[in-house]
């Protein structure tokens, strides 16, 4: 059973067409798995070898070309009759001879759809320069168009579905942060508590099961507090540290991320001092975030509130975010930091992650957001102080 009615699939790719046709673009290629994920379905871990989305007017419903033997993924995950979805041969697969986009060409050509202008998501991490060259040489009659983001845009505003799975996702990540939070212990190594994150991330609430998310858990201990995007080893949580939790919970691929920073034992003044400045300027951030404001308007916020106490944020403080596949969680649209002058409606969804990190230290708290029609709403209920275990 598909996660959405058809109709809401029909009308993803009705505002994607509507999109193409504002851009001049007759054809999309969409690459990315998400979005692939957005206007069909289509759900499998595939996207390793090349696969496409193909849109356009021309079509009776979207063409679905990927790896033979993923299109009885396809089948199930899709709502796609069978005859769009298309699978190449093996032989595509890794080949110095030839390339799955050689297949897709003879897929545009056998529909005539080979002479007209064809978007790209071109800097997609799924769309390779190989790709690219591929297509070209295949079809000398076609006029490119970067159309990366297109659909990532027609995701911002969330349906109620959707935002019913971020919830369901937040539901299950207040259950990963209460066991990550119990795991950091002294002795305890970072290994076995990742296994225990990893195991509450997956099985997720007594009503709903989860996903994998799009993140690997962050851990950085100690002096690594210092970077954001450190993972875990099998060393032993130490007395007298801090861990940075930056953690994901996934239900039907949409996201609820969230931080929190564990210190075991008696924190440093300049922690516990940072983590109040810190929390006043999440709360400043979040009162920011309503119908009408820019994203750069919500990171002034932030950015004014932890001013008054000497500290500056170079780095942007949030981002949207919602349905995604690996590397990333966040939605590439918007960012807030000065200059994104998007404007938020309501049901767009963001990840503001305060995060600081000075020379030997850091800290990071952070709430996964959806707008109103008047306020920022988090989605989860986890208390965002500085966790002290003594």
């Amino acid at each position: 059973m598909l996660p959405f009615e058809t109709s809401e699939y029909l009308a993803r790719i009705a505002h994607t067409k509507c999109r193409m046709s504002d851009g001049g673009i007759d054809v999309l290629l969409v690459s990315d798995p998400a979005n692939m994920n957005y206007l069909t379905g289509y759900n499998a871990w595939s996207f390793y070898t090349p696969q496409v989305v193909i849109i356009a007017d021309a079509l009776p419903e979207p063409l679905c070309v990927l790896r033979a033997m993923d299109a009885n993924g396809a089948r199930v995950t899709t709502f796609l009759n069978d005859d769009s979805i298309i699978g190449y041969p093996d032989h595509h697969v890794q080949s110095s001879e030839r390339h799955p986009m050689d297949f897709v060409a003879g897929v545009l050509k056998q529909r005539a759809l080979d002479d007209k202008r064809i978007g790209l998501e071109m800097d997609s991490y799924y769309f390779t320069p190989l790709a690219y060259e591929a297509l070209k040489a295949s079809l000398p009659n076609a006029r490119w168009a970067d159309a990366n983001l297109l659909v990532n845009w027609v995701r911002a505003i969330k349906s109620p579905a959707e935002l019913r799975y971020m919830s369901q996702a937040a539901r299950i990540m207040e259950r990963v942060m209460a066991v990550a939070i119990e795991e950091v212990e002294p002795g305890a190594r970072q290994c076995d508590a990742v296994a225990k994150i990893y195991q509450a991330q997956i099985a997720g609430t007594p009503e709903f099961g989860g996903d994998y998310a799009a993140f690997v858990p962050m851990l950085p201990t100690g002096v690594g507090t210092s970077t954001p995007h450190l993972t875990w080893s099998d060393a032993k949580f130490v007395k007298g540290e801090a861990t940075i939790l930056e953690l994901g919970a996934c239900r039907h691929r949409y996201h609820c991320p969230m931080a929190r920073t564990v210190f075991l034992g008696k924190p440093p003044q300049k922690l516990t001092d940072t983590a109040l400045v810190v929390l006043e300027g999440i709360a400043a951030g979040l009162e920011a975030a309503r119908p009408g404001a820019t994203c750069e308007e919500v990171e002034a916020a932030w950015r004014h509130s932890i001013a008054r106490q000497g500290i500056v944020k170079e780095s942007r403080v949030g981002y949207s975010t919602g349905l995604n596949y690996p590397p990333d969680w966040g939605e590439h649209t918007m960012s807030l930091r000065p200059g994104d002058k998007s404007v938020l409606q309501a049901n767009m969804t963001f990840h503001l992650i305060a995060g600081i990190w000075m020379d030997d230290w850091g800290i990071e708290i952070s709430e996964c957001f959806r707008v109103t029609e008047s306020a920022a709403e988090p989605f989860a209920n986890v208390p965002r102080d500085l966790i002290v275990k003594p």
